[in-house]
């Protein structure tokens, strides 16, 4: 059976760091990290190497990265089937030692390929060993991201990613400076990388032994050794749940799009900006940094939720300073040939300060973007299933690099500049993540729901761990504003469907958006029967297929700031259901009466934008879920009553004329 998530709270982890002092994530976090940091250090030191330091006719230095970057991924393309059966068939940790051990042996062939003085045998053999090391890597994708949601609750799940996508990186960032620093070394630099490489496995090893036991998520599989059967299998059983077949597009493009910068650092450090090997690693470094950050913030900007509506904010900025980076090179002046600048010399001309903040910005909303994206996935497809599903992911990432290094190369060959390229990939992430958007809406209102929460208003949260992570479940709350629908989005780690009265609709911009969130509209039997039973219909359905459904039993928007009487809607939803054993969660909507998007005034909404001040308090209490037989609309009413009293904070609207929400 596979393990229960270990309850973040009983742990009381003050961050996401505190991950760093168990047993359960940090020999894990460092096998990782080390695993990182050897392939880096290895395909950086050989890029280096056939891009400065030898002249080969058939592989020159302009396609050495793209060369290297698609004969790494390649087995992503091949094996990632088997790996994700593997991942789900036997004990996650026996699987990490296994493919440990792998990269032992690797290393040691790379070794002798570093040292070999011939370079018509050396770079053959250091190819073979950049497609083995690709092999380990396939092997160890799908173990990696499984392994996370065996050990980490929902609440630590975004920021346990946040952690291993910023140690990947940090290990990226080491080992690709390593790997500069060590073989441009002169006379031993290729001896001192294949000691380095050698030396790292090794470790890795070892903290892999300490890897607690992961047991199989489905040890009855039979292995299908077919890799083009068991890869349609993989995407067929991913397509199944569309969210999250659609969230592995969005990582694989943001693959896509990171493969294009990583694998044109060092003609781009070397042609375009006219520096030395350093300086390649430099622009690694701060892309590292970058990304590493943007991991990081995750956690804090989700509130240790899995919070999706980063993900818009994250292409937004992938986007807006890739293209800032062409603008920033065609401003560079013109250097003469030859010229390679060292480290100090490069840092010293501030007109190339901007093409470094703008690696890191693109870097740091890349962070933000994945990571949601992983917990989402991780958190949303089946145990049993989840590392096919992974695997199913890398077969796309490989595909999409694939298609980069392919679309980069042709770029390159019809004489586009590397500046030319970025400017197209900036552009490309612009169509392409409007499209994922537009397919899968609930990333653009969890984006809404966060900006809303983060700009107009400063939500406070209390009782989240009320809210239900997974299965059916019916949130009653108060309705002070034609934003409550946008609040409570804001707080909650799912989807969540709600009922709301068909006339919100008409609502310019807001009426869009709930048509865009499946809202189910409702209106009063006596006005419109058949729209009335629709929505009992449809509110039913959301419950069978385990959903959240929201309610305001009120029946309208609040005209005076106190909470009104709940009718009796559900009880119809409640009596229908085939067994009524849906847990009903009472939620209080706190201060949000005298706002701008609330009634006041004589019964006006939305006037005066400014009446509030900006960032504006408010606060979300949810009670603890009560059980469907013992739900009335008395008793849920006195419930939120009881939580908007416990609130405790007289809101700001003393100084108005309508009585508070209490």
């Amino acid at each position: 059976m596979p393990q229960s998530p270990i309850d973040a709270d009983a742990h009381g982890h003050p961050s996401q760091f505190a991950l760093l002092r168990q047993r359960r994530f940090a020999p894990f976090f460092w096998t990782q990290f080390l695993g990182a940091a050897n392939d880096n250090l290895f395909k950086f030191a050989f890029t280096v190497l056939v891009t400065y330091q030898l002249q080969l006719a058939w592989l020159p230095p302009a396609m050495a990265g793209l060369v290297i970057g698609a004969l790494f991924i390649l087995p992503f393309l091949l094996f990632s089937a088997t790996s994700g059966q593997l991942a789900d068939k036997f004990d996650k940790a026996r699987v990490m030692r296994l493919v440990k051990s792998l990269e032992i042996a690797i290393m040691a062939l790379a070794g002798w390929g570093f040292m070999h003085p011939d370079a018509d045998i050396k770079v053959p053999v250091l190819l073979a060993c950049v497609f083995l090391m690709g092999l380990h890597s396939t092997l160890f994708g799908p173990v990696k991201f499984a392994y996370l949601p065996q050990h980490l609750s929902e609440r630590e799940l975004t920021g346990g990613n946040g952690m291993v996508e910023m140690g990947t990186f940090v290990a990226i960032l080491l080992g690709n400076v390593a790997g500069g620093v060590l073989i441009a070394l002169p006379q031993v630099g290729p001896t001192a990388v294949a000691m380095a490489c050698f030396g790292v496995a090794v470790i890795g090893r070892l903290t892999a032994q300490a890897v607690p036991a992961t047991p199989a998520t489905d040890p009855g599989l039979r292995i299908n050794l077919n890799p083009v059967s068991e890869t349609w299998r993989n995407l067929k059983l991913a397509h199944g749940n569309i969210v999250v077949f659609r969230s592995l597009l969005g990582i694989s493009w943001m693959w896509f799009f990171g493969a294009v910068f990583l694998s044109q650092f060092p003609s781009f450090a070397k042609e375009v900006l006219h520096g030395s090997e350093q300086v390649a690693s430099l622009l690694l470094v701060v892309f590292s940094i970058g990304i590493g950050i943007g991991s990081l913030l995750c956690e804090m900007l989700s509130r240790r939720h899995v919070e999706i509506g980063l993900v818009p904010l994250g292409a937004i900025g992938m986007s807006v300073f890739s293209i800032d980076l062409y603008f920033a090179t065609q401003a560079l002046p013109p250097l003469a040939d030859g010229v390679a600048l060292t480290v100090g010399q490069f840092l010293s001309l501030s007109w190339y300060w901007r093409v470094m903040a703008d690696l890191a910005l693109l870097a740091l909303a890349a962070g933000i973007y994945s990571v949601p994206m992983y917990a989402l996935i991780q958190i949303r497809s089946p145990a049993s299933h989840r590392a096919r599903i992974i695997a199913a992911n890398n077969i796309l990432n490989a595909l999409f690099m694939i298609a980069s290094s392919l679309i980069a190369g042709a770029l390159l060959a019809s004489g586009a500049s590397i500046g030319q390229i970025f400017l197209f990939t900036g552009l490309a992430n612009a169509v392409v993540a409007t499209y994922i958007f537009l397919l899968v809406p609930e990333y653009l209102l969890r984006f809404v729901a966060f900006i809303a929460t983060r700009l107009i208003y400063r939500l406070r949260l209390r009782g989240d761990q009320n809210l239900p992570a997974s299965g059916a479940a019916i949130i009653v709350a108060n309705h002070v504003s034609f934003v409550d629908a946008v609040v409570l989005m804001a707080v909650s780690p799912r989807p969540i469907r709600f009922i709301m009265d068909h006339r919100i609709f008409a609502v310019p911009v807001l009426g869009w958006l709930f048509r865009l969130g499946k809202a189910i509209p409702i209106a009063p039997q006596k006005e419109d029967p058949k729209l009335y039973e629709q929505a009992f219909a449809q509110a039913r359905q959301v419950l069978t297929d385990g959903d959240l459904l929201a309610i305001f039993p009120e029946g309208g928007i609040t005209r005076d700031g106190l909470l009104q009487p709940f009718k009796g809607g559900i009880m119809k939803i409640l009596a229908e259901l085939p067994a009524p054993v849906v847990p009903v969660v009472p939620i209080a909507l706190c201060n949000l009466w005298g706002s701008f998007f609330s009634r006041i005034e004589g019964g006006q909404a939305m006037a005066r934008p400014f009446r509030r001040g900006l960032f504006s308090r408010v606060e979300v209490i949810v009670g603890a879920p009560l059980a469907a037989a013992q739900v009335s609309p008395e008793l849920l009413q006195s419930q939120v009553q009881a939580l908007l009293d416990s609130a405790g904070s007289v809101p700001a609207t003393a100084s108005l004329a309508s009585p508070p929400l209490r």
